[in-house]
């Protein structure tokens, strides 16, 4: 099953999306929205499974689905709670800073807590008030749960997660050292992040989902041109189900917590930092980590951030070339 958030209103009108993204019904008599959804799971998921069959079998006509026409799918949640799965990542944006990664990094999950009181849109505009703040995309996955009781085990955790969804988690990097510095946390680095158009339940992915984690390329194109070829599940040093355990070690996690993996990214053939596409290696999903690539082989980054103008487009393909989740397509703009 998929599902959508149209525009407008705050939280969206919620939608079922058929398997080929091409149509959509309302979903309104249901549930208002998405959270409402989620927060009555159990007499929602029947009827919005019938829906979507009738849907694809044709017995329910729908109208066209307009990608451009979508918030992302929660335009504001109870909780975003983004993680670093991919410990590759992280030991190369903090060698980049002159930061030293403790090895306790690699068997406990980094996680912060985000802004989530409102989302961008997945065709919205990236608002950047300043080039000097150093924006960077990041391309990342997703997970919307249910309610996740406190002290939850992974297969709990696991069993708990309701949807599955692309994530731009943008960052303002050099913010990030002063923010850090202070020993408190992300706050005005981190700016709203935007979702694909669609999120799929888990059993619609298919053999895309497994162990608690997304099977798949995650495309990433700065101004038409390929940045990133990354497989979401190569690398990833902790699974979601160990995401959402650890999230939910001290607290109870409400329905419509979204928990991220962090920026996917991929180790080179020999255990180092991955290579550029055009040299023949599968990319990056941020600026940051080509910076970092650029300063190792020579003494300096020659990628700059982003600016205004600047195109950012993020999807995940299945057999076919069949699109996922649709496409999160940025260009940023002044604030």
């Amino acid at each position: 099953m998929r599902l959508a958030s149209l525009k407008p209103g705050r939280d969206g009108r919620l939608a079922v999306v058929s398997s080929d993204l091409k149509r959509c019904a309302d979903a309104t008599r249901i549930a208002p929205s998405l959270q409402a959804a989620l927060d009555n799971w159990g007499w929602c998921e029947p009827p919005l499974r019938a829906l979507a069959k009738s849907l694809e079998d044709g017995d329910v006509r729908g109208e066209r689905f307009d990608e451009t026409a979508c918030a992302s799918p929660l335009p504001r949640a109870y909780q975003w709670a983004d993680g670093s799965a991919y410990v590759n990542h992280v030991q190369l944006v903090r060698r980049a800073r002159g930061a030293e990664m403790p090895d306790s990094f690699w068997t406990d999950p980094l996680m912060y807590q985000g802004g989530s009181d409102g989302f961008l849109g997945p065709r919205d505009p990236i608002p950047l008030a300043d080039e000097a703040f150093g924006c960077d995309l990041e391309g990342e996955v997703a997970v919307v749960t249910g309610d996740v009781p406190m002290g939850a085990s992974r297969d709990q955790a696991l069993a708990a997660i309701r949807l599955v969804m692309l994530v731009n988690d943008v960052s303002l990097r050099n913010l990030i050292p002063g923010e850090l510095a202070k020993g408190f946390g992300f706050f005005q680095s981190k700016p709203a992040s935007a979702f694909s158009p669609v999120a799929v339940t888990p059993d619609a992915l298919g053999g895309a989902w497994k162990d608690g984690m997304l099977h798949g390329t995650l495309s990433v194109d700065l101004n038409g041109r390929p940045f990133g070829r990354a497989e979401a599940a190569v690398d990833m040093t902790f699974d979601f189900g160990t995401l959402i355990a650890h999230a939910a070690r001290t607290r109870a996690l409400c329905a419509g917590t979204i928990v991220g993996s962090g920026t996917v990214s991929n180790r080179g053939p020999d255990g180092g930092p991955g290579q550029p596409i055009e040299a023949g290696g599968v990319g990056y999903s941020c600026v940051a980590e080509v910076r970092t690539v650029e300063t190792i082989a020579f003494g300096a980054p020659r990628t700059p951030f982003l600016k205004r103008g600047d195109r950012v487009r993020i999807a995940m393909y299945g057999p076919g070339g069949r699109s996922l989740f649709g496409a999160i397509d940025q260009t940023v703009d002044a604030a």
